[in-house]
This record gives C-alpha cells, sequence and structure tokens, in this order.
C-alpha cells in the first residue's frame, strides 16, 4: 500500500511538470489570453478535469510557473561558486539575466503577474512578498561575504544595493517586453552591473563581466 501511494505521487508530480512545461510554452507561443486550459490538457494528453484537479485555473497555473521561476533562480544563486574577488555576486546577477533572456516567454508572462502581485487580494502577492524579501537578503549576504574578505567597500547598505539590483533587473525585463523582445537585455544587465562593480570595489579596476 505504501509503495502504490508513493508511486502515485510521483506520477502526480510528474504529470504536474508536464502541465508546467505545456503551460509556459502555449503561453509563450500564444499569449495568456488566448491560451484556454484544454489546450494545455491536449498537449499534455489528459482531460481539461485531469489538469484543473492540479491547476483550478489558468490563475494557479500563472503563479506556479512565476513560481518555478523563483524556485530556479535561486538554486542557481545556491549552486554559486568562485572566487570572492568583488564581481562574484555581480557575475550571478548577469547570470541570471542571460538565463531570463534565453526565455524570452517567460519574461511576459513574469512582467504579468507581478502587475497583478501589487494588488494585496492576489493570491501573487504573497509569493511576491516572500520571495523578494528573501532574494534580496541573499543577494546581500553574498555582497557581505565579498566584504568580509576585502573585496568590497564596507561603508555601503548592500541590503539596499540588493533591493536596487532587484529593480534593474524587473526594471529591464518590463522594457524588454515593451520593446517586443528588442531591448538587449544582457547587455544592459551587464553595463549596469559593470558600473556598479566601479563604485562598490575596494580596488576600483576595469572590471569586465564579459
Amino acid at each position: 500500500m505504501a509503495r502504490s501511494k508513493r508511486g502515485s505521487y510521483t506520477v502526480g508530480i510528474e504529470r504536474r511538470e508536464r502541465i508546467l512545461a505545456a503551460a509556459s510554452e502555449r503561453f509563450s507561443s500564444s499569449g495568456y489570453s488566448r491560451t484556454s486550459l484544454a489546450e494545455i490538457a491536449r498537449d499534455v494528453g489528459i482531460t481539461t478535469p485531469g489538469l484543473t484537479h492540479h491547476f483550478p485555473t489558468k490563475q494557479h497555473l500563472l503563479l506556479a510557473i512565476a513560481e518555478r521561476r523563483f524556485d530556479i533562480s535561486q538554486s542557481i544563486a545556491e549552486a554559486a561558486t568562485g572566487e570572492l574577488d568583488g564581481t562574484r555576486t555581480l557575475r550571478l546577477l548577469l547570470s541570471l539575466s542571460e538565463l531570463f533572456a534565453a526565455q524570452p516567454g517567460l519574461i511576459e508572462l513574469f512582467v504579468l503577474i507581478s502587475a497583478e502581485a501589487a494588488d494585496p487580494s492576489n493570491p501573487a502577492h504573497a509569493l511576491f512578498q516572500d520571495r523578494y524579501t528573501r532574494i534580496a537578503n541573499e543577494i546581500a549576504e553574498f555582497f557581505l561575504a565579498e566584504v568580509h574578505r576585502g573585496a568590497l567597500r564596507e561603508d555601503l547598505d548592500y541590503h539596499a544595493l540588493a533591493r536596487e539590483c532587484i529593480a534593474v533587473s524587473d526594471g529591464l525585463q518590463l522594457q524588454f517586453v515593451l520593446s517586443e523582445g528588442t531591448l538587449d537585455l544582457v547587455g544592459q544587465s551587464r553595463a549596469y552591473l559593470e558600473r556598479l562593480a566601479q563604485a562598490i570595489l575596494r580596488t576600483p579596476r576595469g572590471a569586465s563581466l564579459a
């Protein structure tokens, strides 16, 4: 019986991931408003009731996609390695921009749900509130580790700086969507982070993150 329950749980997780992958593809290619749950269900090879068992509405799907994007970003951050030379945190932030740029459809979805998250009554509000606080603290800790190694200045508020980095990233993603994908997201991110490097390095140098 226990084995059967574990098997059912594994099947449920796998199906959920297949639904999220199909929904991401559909939303990215056809647009969120023009995609139906029935289309996503057909892509996965299940019935619409089978899909709504996992995700009752499209909004639930959109929220889950945003949450998975946060999870992937956090996993990359946790796996970050490299010398604490004052640019490691900045390189990590640039690598996340490169990840986002490789998935332009997901940028549009993220911007869409970010706007909805401003409404305290929207389910996305609590998710974004929690994740932004967590991400800002993690980025600040990355910076402070480089401060302790003597690579970054000690007289800066790195928690405020972490929030600034998030704001720049999100703002560039919004502009990427508004420009219909013509904005050089990675290039703009690199230019900002390289300027930031000159302001926060204990010994400013011609730091290139390329």
